[in-house]
């Protein structure tokens, strides 16, 4: 099968739970025998430029004009409308240019189109302009797809409220269970002596990182060691790093910045507990990865979040900030709840999300569209 993929993003060049999905699929599927070409607009090129990684291609295609960071290619155009000799199209979120044009492609050509739907809502997009796009441009780029796939039932649901009635397909969003388990080296950059809260994920106002330096500040109280270690990049980090300064959390909060993925395991080894107190998410990754490594989470309760994290961990109302720190305190204090917890958590990923099975049911369902 002849398979080609749009992304606005790609693991290694951004790092993130969306990018490394991208990257993944397309390793694995060429590692299955498929041809895999990938379609990318970027800054960073000012002409075509190909590269081979993974056993898969990479067209880098320049971006003509950025506006909120979504990058618009008459380039990526003429490329996607020349690409006639594909079996399939598999773009990646609707949010983007890239993924306008696959369906705008569709609509006028003959080639059947995916979509992955990482998430419905944006993280960073003005809320009032994102809602007017997905109402309009959104709701057309998905309607415009032979089949959807979904991370679980509650995003399809939510989907189909929107008014989308392409088919759709639940497919969860594995993690491999192989790389992210108990067993190995423990990271050195959190201190093994003390209480390790994690926070991974974009410095956005989405992920929410302000509740969690509200919640290490509130843990202290009881547990005046802990640490919370904050993993990633973002517009919000100046303004984090102003609010640790403001409230004396100097020694409560580390910045680790952007760590590379396949240096994340150990991180989530040496952490206590994961905290993810975001707003809006698709299926994180993230929560994935530590229940994976042993490691219990305490999140918001998203729709499609609190069924897999039921035994694992917590989940506590949306900007709930009592409550969160409520329970990293409980788990803190109980070695034998996170290990029951982290137990839990390990069996949940390999029964229901491994990555494996992502990969293997995805290209199934490409391969039947194709024909």
């Amino acid at each position: 099968m002849r398979i080609l993929r749009v992304s606005h993003w790609l693991y290694p060049d951004e790092i993130g739970g969306g990018e490394y999905h991208v990257h993944a699929m397309s390793r694995d599927q060429a590692a299955m025998g498929h041809d895999v070409t990938l379609l990318k607009v970027t800054s960073n090129v000012t002409q075509i430029q190909r590269e081979e990684r993974h056993g898969y291609e990479v067209i880098y295609c320049p971006a003509t004009i950025n506006i909120l960071k979504n990058e618009i290619s008459i380039t990526a155009a003429r490329q996607l409308f020349g690409a006639d000799s594909f079996d399939i199209v598999h773009a990646h979120s609707h949010f983007y240019f890239s993924t306008n044009l696959a369906a705008l492609k569709r609509r006028f050509g003959d080639t059947p189109l995916a979509i992955t739907n990482h998430s419905l809502y944006s993280q960073s997009a003005p809320e009032r302009l994102f809602s007017y796009y997905l109402k309009t441009v959104g709701r057309w780029t998905l309607n415009s797809a032979d089949l959807i796939f979904c991370y679980t039932e509650e995003e399809r649901q939510k989907t189909q409220e929107l008014g989308v009635t392409a088919d759709t397909a639940v497919i969860a969003n594995g993690i491999d269970e192989q790389q992210f388990c108990p067993e190995g080296p423990e990271s050195e950059h959190l201190h093994s002596d003390t209480p390790s809260v994690l926070f991974v994920g974009r410095l956005v106002e989405g992920k929410n990182p302000h509740d969690a330096i509200k919640t290490i500040a509130a843990v202290r109280e009881e547990h005046p060691n802990a640490t919370l270690y904050i993993v990633g990049n973002g517009p919000l980090l100046t303004d984090l790093e102003e609010t640790v300064r403001k409230h004396n959390l100097e020694t409560a909060v580390e910045f680790l910045g952007q760590i590379p993925y396949d240096d994340m395991p150990p991180l989530f080894r040496a952490a206590d507990v994961l905290l993810l107190p975001s707003r809006a998410e698709g299926f994180p990754r993230v929560v994935m990865e530590a229940m994976a490594s042993e490691t219990p989470v305490v999140c918001s309760a998203l729709d499609q979040v609190t069924d897999a994290v039921d035994g694992a961990g917590y989940t506590v109302p949306i900007g709930d900030v009592t409550q969160m720190s409520k329970k990293t305190t409980q788990l803190l204090a109980d070695q034998e709840l996170q290990n029951e917890y982290g137990t839990e958590g390990r069996t949940t990923v390999e029964t229901e999300f491994s990555w494996s099975d992502t990969v293997s049911r995805t290209t199934e369902l490409l391969s039947e569209l194709s024909k």
